[in-house]
């Protein structure tokens, strides 16, 4: 048990919330995902580097009708743009508020809530943390979420993709390394796009290992049904269906931003200790195989889909083999 995270739970009168690690037979728990996440760091570490991870989950609260069916709790959410709505944020102030007031309790640093692309959706972003730490924070969040929301008479939802016809759920993770200076190891203010040699490699290692890394970071079926080419009544997706990269371009991949990378095919269906760890792991070897990343994406690929243009490569849809990919890809992480 990690004891410096010993703290009560605000929703939870006489329960305290402490992270924990796997072991068995004193030996570390080869199939505990923390252990495989810490295992990473540590090889990591002993390059002198640190992973910093920003997580941005999207969320539904949802309620079921009296059908049974289940819809967004806000029934009045109906934009055909519903971004960033204040109305709505407004008539939702009591779950969010309640949201915000829990998660500032249990030490979160906050820097927004917003609402998103798909009606009734939200999105939270709080500050990064370390790679094992972040993974911890989400954790708490997702349970504080749940709670929260049920307080009110809703229902937390991380599926990928809860309506066919609207935008899906993302967990984008914001990716910076530092090295034992604290220098931004990504960052080049000399380069174009503000990125390293080293940072254009591990981006390269992350597109050459995509397909595998689908299985961890986008596990379900569900998951798939958010990674397609699909309309959506606020017309936009957003959802990385291409293997590319471009510099603050939603559509890619990987979107690169300020000296720092965000890598946008994860889902909050994925276990977010292995997704981290593998994705570690992909782009570090990039940058030890000298990976050389595609040109940058300056366009709409979405658009550029619509009308017939060569695309780059797609994700995966083989399910099959990306069962075989999570295997290889937990092995490697844990040797």
């Amino acid at each position: 048990m990690q004891l410096e995270s010993l703290k009560a739970l605000p929703f939870a009168s006489g329960v305290a919330h402490a992270v924990c690690d796997g072991y068995a037979g004193g030996a570390a728990l080869q199939t505990c995902s923390r252990q495989l996440l810490r295992r990473q760091t540590e090889l990591l570490a002993q390059r002198g580097w640190t992973l910093w991870v920003g997580i941005e989950p999207e969320f539904f609260p949802l309620q079921q009708d009296e059908r049974g069916q289940w819809a967004t709790s806000d029934t009045r959410d109906r934009l055909n743009k519903p971004s960033y709505d204040l109305k709505a944020i407004q008539r939702n102030h009591l779950l969010l508020e309640d949201l915000r007031s829990t998660l500032v309790a249990l030490g979160f640093d906050l820097q927004q809530i917003d609402h998103q692309d798909a009606n009734g959706q939200y999105e939270i972003s709080y500050r990064f943390h370390s790679a094992l730490l972040a993974a911890d924070r989400y954790m708490l969040f997702k349970m504080a979420a749940h709670a929260v929301a049920e307080r009110h008479g809703s229902v937390f939802s991380c599926m990928p993709k809860p309506f066919a016809e609207a935008p899906g759920s993302g967990l984008h993770f914001h990716l910076s390394i530092t090295d034992e200076d604290g220098a931004a190891v990504f960052a080049d203010p000399a380069d174009a796009l503000g990125i390293s040699q080293r940072g254009y490699a591990f981006v390269a290692g992350l597109l050459r290992h995509a397909d595998a890394l689908c299985a961890l970071c986008a596990p379900t079926v569900n998951s798939y049904r958010r990674l397609a080419a699909s309309e959506s009544v606020s017309g936009t997706t957003w959802s990385p269906v291409w293997k590319a990269f471009g510099d603050n371009n939603r559509t890619c991949l990987v979107r690169t931003v300020a000296g720092r990378l965000e890598w946008r095919l994860p889902d909050p269906s994925c276990n977010v200790y292995a997704a981290i760890a593998a994705m570690l792991a992909a782009g570090l070897d990039g940058i030890d195989e000298g990976m050389r990343a595609p040109p940058a994406c300056n366009v709409d690929l979405y658009e550029q889909f619509r009308a017939g243009a060569p695309m780059p490569e797609r994700l995966a849809r083989d399910l099959i083999g990306m069962a075989r990919y999570a295997a290889y890809w937990l092995a490697h992480c844990a040797s």
